[in-house]
């Protein structure tokens, strides 16, 4: 939600606006704005007489707009929450309610609406109302690519320390999950000790993500052709392919060998540029040099149309029934074995 932190910082701030409708694909944003305003608006006293609480499937917009027209008691303001807002029905009578308050909300009510998982419908008549009286918030799915960021933000944001290879253990492990890895990092920030760094050690200890035998080591094992420590990650993962799907390790393998390639290509050139161009923290650079020296250019080249290869027998396209299991230590074979091994072009 790109007003989020806007809107966390007015209800702080005790700026309210009339209605606040939060609605889109991503319920975590949502979440957290419709916490903010259940708890920062009133006092605990406050709340007994002057909160309501409610859900779709249990109201309609008719009932809930009758509830904003009353006035608080004993406050300055009253405020109603509809949660799982997307279970409201729309009826004719429903839609005119709705918008005839619209036009004329009460100052002294908040009405908050978290509608979850699916976009309003900006074309509707009170979609456009919402839109043009700036009461509509739209919550939009994270792009994988700035799930990283986001859990290194949410770390600052939690005065948690870091090794720099933790977000993104943490983005490929927990997914895209953005409820599950907030309560995750908020379940370490408790258990941390003051200027205590979580590394892999405490990822696995508190998570249960082992810090031995996971995608980013055997990409790291690869990359220093490490044959004895690639079999035993790709055992372990492939024994464990529930926690370690084939389709996630080869998405980190294909960016991580595109990277290669990149690497190559600039190779001489200013290293945070190299960094930049590749779209990694400049820490990480010293794996490329390692794995640099043990995939020239073809063979970096040759291992991304292996993995296509491996990926469609992962989808059943010739690889005879082979397991997860099967298929991932038949490649890693092939990738330590490159320079012998025909892949299809």
């Amino acid at each position: 939600m790109k007003d989020l932190n806007v809107i966390l910082k007015s209800i702080k701030n005790k700026t309210f606006l009339p209605v606040y409708f939060f609605h889109g694909e991503e319920s975590y944003f949502i979440d957290v704005a419709v916490k903010a305003l259940e708890n920062e608006v009133l006092s605990e006293d406050e709340k007994a007489f002057n909160q309501i609480i409610t859900y779709g499937k249990d109201t309609s917009y008719a009932e809930i707009c009758s509830l904003a027209r009353q006035f608080p008691m004993m406050g300055d303001k009253q405020v109603i929450i509809v949660k799982e807002a997307q279970d409201l029905k729309t009826t004719e009578e429903d839609s005119k309610a709705f918008l005839t308050y619209l036009q004329n909300p009460v100052e002294s009510t908040i009405l908050v609406f978290g509608h979850k998982n699916k976009k309003l419908d900006g074309r509707k008549s009170f979609g456009k109302l919402l839109n043009q009286k700036k009461f509509s918030f739209q919550s939009e799915k994270l792009k994988d690519f700035k799930l990283v960021q986001w859990i290194t933000d949410e770390c600052k944001n939690l005065n948690i320390k870091t090794s720099p290879n933790i977000p993104n253990l943490l983005a490929e492990y927990l997914g895209d999950d953005l409820s599950r890895i907030a309560n995750e990092l908020k379940k370490l920030q408790i258990i941390l000790k003051e200027n205590e760094v979580l590394d892999e050690k405490l990822v696995e200890l508190h998570i249960g993500i082992s810090k031995d035998y996971n995608v980013f080591e055997l990409i790291k094992s690869l990359g220093q052709n490490n044959p004895d420590q690639v079999s035993k990650i790709a055992h372990f993962m492939g024994k464990n392919s529930k926690v370690n799907p084939l389709v996630l390790t080869l998405g980190m393998l294909y960016n991580f060998f595109s990277n290669l390639i990149i690497y190559h290509a600039m190779a001489g050139q200013n290293p945070q540029s190299v960094a930049a161009e590749m779209g990694i923290n400049p820490y990480f650079l010293k794996d490329f040099t390692i794995a640099a020296k043990n995939f020239n250019l073809k063979s970096a080249t040759r291992i991304i149309s292996l993995l296509r290869e491996t990926d469609l027998k992962g989808k059943g396209l010739g690889a005879q029934n082979m397991s997860e299991d099967e298929l991932l230590n038949e490649l890693v074979f092939k990738i330590l074995h490159i320079k012998e091994i025909k892949v299809l072009q």
